[in-house]
C-alpha cells in the first residue's frame, strides 16, 4: 500500500495548482458550514491540504488550527496565509491522532474529503471525538464511492497499483453515518451533493 504521507508530499504542488472541480458545490458547502460556526469558536481542520478551506473559513471563527500529514502541503498553506495576511490560522504537520494535541479540545473539528482516505476509520473517529469538546461539532464532507460509482472502483484500483492513487474506502452513506454515531456523535445536519461520487455533508455533535 502507498504510504499516505509520501503520496501527498509527492502530489502537493500539482494539487495546489488544480482547480476545484465543482465550484458551485464547494461554495454551497462552505456556506452551509458557516451556519454551524460562531465568531468565538476555536476550530480544527484535519487534512487541510494546501489550506484553501481553512483560509476561506478563517473569518468565521476566533482561531483555526489546520493540520495535514503532508509537510509539503503545509508549507504551501503557510505561504498562502502569509500572502493573504491571515493571522488567525495556524498550520501544522500532524496526523489525525496527533492533531488533538495542538491546542484542543476544540469547539468544532472539520474534515473535508478526508474520511474515505483513512484505512482505520473507527480508530480515527475515536481520535476525532477526543479532539471535540463535549457538545461540540464534527463537520465533514465525504465521497461515498459505494453509492453509485461502480465503474470508478477498477480505475482507482489500477491507479493504486501504480502508486497514482491513495487508499480510498468503498463507503455507503449509511455505513459512514453509522461509524460516526458509533464513535459517540449525534448527527444533526446532512446533505448529499450530487456528482460522479455522492458527496455526503454531515454535521455531528459530540454526545
Amino acid at each position: 500500500m502507498t504510504d499516505p504521507e509520501a503520496f501527498w508530499d509527492r502530489m502537493a504542488h500539482g494539487y495546489a495548482k488544480a482547480q476545484i472541480r465543482d465550484m458551485t458545490s464547494y461554495d454551497q458547502t462552505m456556506a452551509r458550514t458557516r451556519t454551524h460556526l460562531s465568531p468565538g469558536d476555536k476550530a480544527l481542520e484535519l487534512g487541510c491540504g494546501t489550506g484553501t478551506t481553512a483560509l476561506r473559513l478563517a473569518d468565521a471563527v476566533e482561531h483555526l488550527t489546520a493540520t495535514d500529514i503532508s509537510s509539503e502541503m503545509i508549507a504551501i498553506a503557510q505561504g498562502k496565509a502569509l500572502r493573504q495576511g491571515v493571522e488567525n490560522v495556524a498550520f501544522g504537520h500532524a496526523s489525525i491522532a496527533d492533531s488533538g494535541e495542538t491546542g484542543g479540545p476544540f469547539d468544532v473539528v472539520m474534515g473535508f474529503n478526508l474520511l474515505p482516505l483513512i484505512d482505520e476509520l473507527p480508530t480515527a473517529l475515536a481520535s476525532i471525538r477526543s479532539s471535540v469538546k463535549p457538545g461540540g461539532l464534527f463537520i465533514s464532507k465525504s465521497g461515498c464511492l459505494a453509492e453509485k460509482s461502480f465503474y470508478l472502483r477498477p480505475v482507482i484500483a489500477l491507479m493504486q497499483l501504480f502508486g497514482k492513487a491513495p487508499y480510498v474506502a468503498n463507503l455507503k452513506i449509511r455505513t459512514l453515518e453509522g461509524l460516526i454515531t458509533d464513535a459517540g456523535f449525534e448527527i444533526i445536519d446532512t446533505h448529499t451533493y450530487p456528482g460522479i461520487i455522492a458527496n455526503r455533508f454531515i454535521v455531528a455533535r459530540r454526545i
